[in-house]
């Protein structure tokens, strides 16, 4: 039991930043945790973390060992779940990474039902748009929308993301509707958020990369919504973002011959498939059920979209 209780102070001072933060969460002095951590490391024969006046950070070791700890203390909480409560029940705290705009439009409306559904648990949601690390970190999950690279990590697709080129109708009364990517490219106001550019469009003749050219930058999704619904531009958006005015005819679908690329996706990204800790499953199935092959962002852009039968939003 003294073992465990190192880890979970070792898993403690990552995901914390710092042993005082650290200390403080599980009332315990800087003192002890820095003895508790260095008898870790004397047991296990090698550096978990390098410490400067400042900062932590973990060896190769520690982030390995840290990876395989946190699967650890899943398990034992999964294991204490049982015992008291049922193995099929959710408990403790779930923190979440997601995305702002998402996560204000299609996770907090609905964490109310989620929360009745699962009443012996809290959820912390972190929202931004900068990619965490979620191991060291200290996050459960977090939600992505991204063509997702090889990594370590485990992701379970949640829903499609189209993504389509659209404008307001003050913007196309004033420049006209681009004829060809061309014409967008030589001829037009597009918006990008830094982390967006450049565009990369999958088209009749496959991927083409396009660079942005407006006369405003940002860092923010949400402001190139709102310049895009001003008429400063054109603009690459989400669904998801953007369905309502589309439908409401506030925003134009462009060029519906090119879209981002369909590998883009909504994805649940987590550590480890291994003991995965009932409140992490939960989450992910009620997420699952809620947006599935067919979101109902989606519903009644389907002919725009070019969308077959079978995916069809109901």
């Amino acid at each position: 039991m003294s073992n465990l209780t190192d880890m979970e102070i070792f898993a403690k001072v990552v995901s914390a930043g710092s042993m005082s933060a650290a200390g403080r969460e599980m009332n315990l002095s800087p003192a002890v945790v820095s003895k508790r951590i260095r008898r870790l490391e004397e047991k296990l024969g090698t550096r978990l973390l390098q410490r400067t006046t400042r900062q932590i950070a973990m060896t190769e070791s520690g982030q390995g060992f840290y990876e395989r700890v946190i699967a650890i203390l899943a398990s034992v909480e999964e294991a204490e779940s049982f015992v008291t409560r049922g193995s099929d029940n959710a408990r403790g705290n779930l923190k979440v990474a997601i995305p702002t705009s998402f996560g204000r439009l299609h996770v907090a409306p609905h964490i109310g039902k989620f929360l009745t559904e699962n009443p012996d648990l809290s959820v912390n949601l972190d929202l931004s748009d900068e990619f965490v690390d979620i191991v060291g970190d200290g996050y459960d999950l977090a939600i992505r929308i991204a063509e997702l690279s090889d990594s370590s990590l485990v992701a379970r697709r949640l829903a499609p993301v189209h993504r389509i080129l659209c404008a307001s109708p003050s913007y196309l009364e004033r420049n006209g509707e681009p004829k060809s990517i061309e014409d967008l490219i030589k001829n037009h106001v597009t918006i990008a958020a830094a982390s967006q550019d450049p565009w990369r469009l999958a088209g009749p003749s496959g991927i083409e990369t396009i660079r942005t050219h407006a006369p405003i930058r940002t860092n923010s999704n949400e402001v190139v919504r709102e310049c895009v619904l001003a008429g400063v531009g054109i603009a690459l958006r989400s669904t998801w973002d953007i369905g309502p005015e589309l439908r409401e005819g506030k925003l134009q679908i462009l060029l519906p011959q090119y879209t981002a690329s369909k590998d883009v996706g909504l994805y649940a990204v987590f550590p480890s498939r291994k003991f995965l800790p009932a409140k992490v499953r939960v989450f992910i199935d009620f997420l699952v059920d809620l947006y599935g092959s067919s979101p109902y962002w989606d519903t009644g852009l389907e002919d725009w979209l070019n969308l077959p039968e079978d995916l069809r939003a109901v």
